[in-house]
């Protein structure tokens, strides 16, 4: 079962913000993520929406994304995007389609 990693980011230091982007996608690669969606204008169809880049990744299962997020390694550069951006994140189950 797959399980998303979706988050809304506001940045305000990008020299800080590209620290973490320099080394974010080898690290999901490693825990099976996958980028779906990275947009930094995304189009607001109902309600508000008061952040500018929306990002979803992917993950094989729960676990994969549990030891990604806490994994050394992604501690290590996770404070880059907390410290350059306003940032909301949610882990939402994907359906089972088997």
């Amino acid at each position: 079962m797959s399980y998303y990693f979706i988050v809304r980011i506001n940045i305000h230091d990008p020299a800080e913000y590209q620290q973490y982007i320099d080394k974010a996608g080898e690290i999901f690669k490693r825990y099976h993520g996958e980028y779906l969606v990275v947009d930094d204008v995304p189009v607001v169809l109902e309600g508000s929406w008061d952040y500018g880049r929306t990002v979803l990744i992917r993950f094989s299962s729960r676990k994969d994304f549990w030891d990604w997020y806490y994994s050394e390694d992604y501690q290590q550069i996770l404070k880059h995007r907390l410290n350059a951006a306003e940032c909301s994140a949610i882990l939402a189950k994907g359906l089972d389609n088997s």
